[in-house]
């Protein structure tokens, strides 16, 4: 096995399941390969948000000079940029060597320990890093917290995002179990950041319970804001004057806030001057989350998969202003909850593609379609079912005026399927003439 996709393919054959939940097999294999950091590590779970939260830490960290890993799953387009290292995605030669380094460790003195597709390339990411001189690591949790493969590494600082329903077959059917799992990830003695602004019980009785250092939104930390500008206060700490984060969407702030919390929990080990701060915001990318690419139509990008994600989606389309025509193109798992997610956006959308996608988890455009048809109430509305997202999104642009907007929103594997070629640049059918 000599290239990246040789590897990810052996780890695709490893494992009876895609999903095993618990700790043993991953960290008797991370304990073989002697993993560990000697920086601080900053581990970051919740339902939504993650991705934004990593993305702001890093960027921040960056400005202040720092040597940043961060890993996040799932990718849109290549597996390599689930690990990057100092703000960029990682070569693919280093994972070669990462995974080789784990599979030498699975298969030790003939004691072979089976290991499922999330679990290989995160102990793998976790090698690359620990032998990339980092000052700072930051870990996104892949599903839930207290058996995740990540949660085998002790935080210095968690944070905890916001907690709403998903997953529930592996995580619990409510808030306050699956709140209970992501607080797997505290460590006693040290920093929580929970910017839930209404976290479950469950969440602040484990912070307790393990003798964590509780940060709470709205209690420890706090933000304002009006219209130019936002500012944030907590202990012994204060920021005003701060430009609102190059992430678009109302939610982008609370994440933010968060992010504050985490860096000043942090700061006698990591310490962060307000330039800094100033310029991560001002320069935070992350494709994918609310990314609106100009152009006739207007483009919008959004990995909005589940209702609460997809409720942030409907108020920030609706902040947008007037478009003639809206069009959205999904697609989604089929284990997700979608009748409320179609229900939320509904009446903001006018042409419906739904799409097929390359998993075999994926709901089929034509059973999203059905489902749509069975709860559509607008009979203006209209809808087709595509074998691929950019199938689907040339199906927009076809039928789409130069003043209208493209949604393109559901699973990691939508808009990675209308990313595959880079960021489409939409221009208007009379542009082309």
């Amino acid at each position: 096995m000599n290239t990246l996709s040789d590897w990810l393919a052996h780890c695709e054959r490893l494992h009876p399941t895609t999903i095993d939940m618990g700790l043993e097999r991953v960290r008797t294999v991370a304990q073989r390969m002697q993993i560990r950091f000697d920086c601080p590590v900053i581990t970051v779970a919740g339902t939504n948000g993650k991705g934004s939260t990593c993305a702001m830490l890093e960027a921040i960290l960056g400005q202040a000079g720092y040597r940043t890993g961060v890993y996040t799953s799932p990718h849109l387009v290549h597996f390599e940029e689930r690990l990057r290292l100092l703000g960029a995605a990682v070569d693919a030669t280093h994972l070669v060597a990462g995974f080789a380094a784990v599979e030498r460790a699975r298969c030790q003195n003939g004691d072979e320990v089976s290991l499922t597709y999330f679990e290989f390339s995160t102990l793998a990411i976790l090698d690359v890093m620990a032998r990339s001189g980092l000052d700072v690591v930051i870990l996104e949790v892949g599903l839930g917290g207290r058996l995740d493969a990540t949660n085998i590494i002790d935080p210095n600082c968690a944070i905890i995002t916001s907690i709403d329903l998903d997953h529930m077959e592996f995580l619990g059917p409510d808030r306050e179990s699956i709140g209970r799992e992501k607080a797997g990830i505290m460590r006693t003695g040290r920093p929580v950041i929970v910017s839930d602004p209404v976290p479950p019980q469950s969440v602040l009785d484990h912070a307790l319970e393990v003798g964590a250092d509780l940060w709470r939104f709205g209690q420890d930390f706090n933000f304002s804001g009006d219209k130019q500008q936002w500012g944030w206060a907590g202990r012994g700490r204060r920021y005003s004057g701060l430009a609102y984060p190059a992430l678009r969407g109302a939610n982008q702030l609370v994440n933010a806030a968060g992010v504050l919390a985490a860096l000043s929990a942090l700061r006698e080990r990591i310490p962060v001057n307000a330039q800094a701060v100033r310029n991560g915001f001002a320069f935070v990318e992350l494709p994918g989350r609310f990314q609106i690419i100009p152009g006739q139509p207007t483009l919008v990008l959004d990995v909005a998969h589940n209702p609460h994600s997809v409720a942030a989606l409907a108020a920030n389309l609706d902040a947008m202003g007037y478009f003639p025509t809206t069009h959205a193109i999904f697609g989604a798992m089929a284990d997700k909850d979608l009748a409320p997610m179609v229900a939320k956006v509904g009446p903001l959308m006018d042409r419906w593609y739904f799409t097929d996608l390359p998993t075999p988890r994926a709901a089929t455009g034509k059973a999203l379609q059905a489902q749509w048809q069975a709860q559509n109430t607008r009979k203006d509305a209209t809808a087709q079912a595509y074998a691929d997202p950019m199938q689907a999104l040339q199906a927009a642009i076809a039928q789409a005026d130069p003043t209208d907007r493209i949604v393109v929103f559901g699973s990691f594997y939508t808009v990675g399927g209308v990313l595959q070629h880079g960021v489409p640049r939409l221009s208007a059918k009379h542009l082309n003439s």
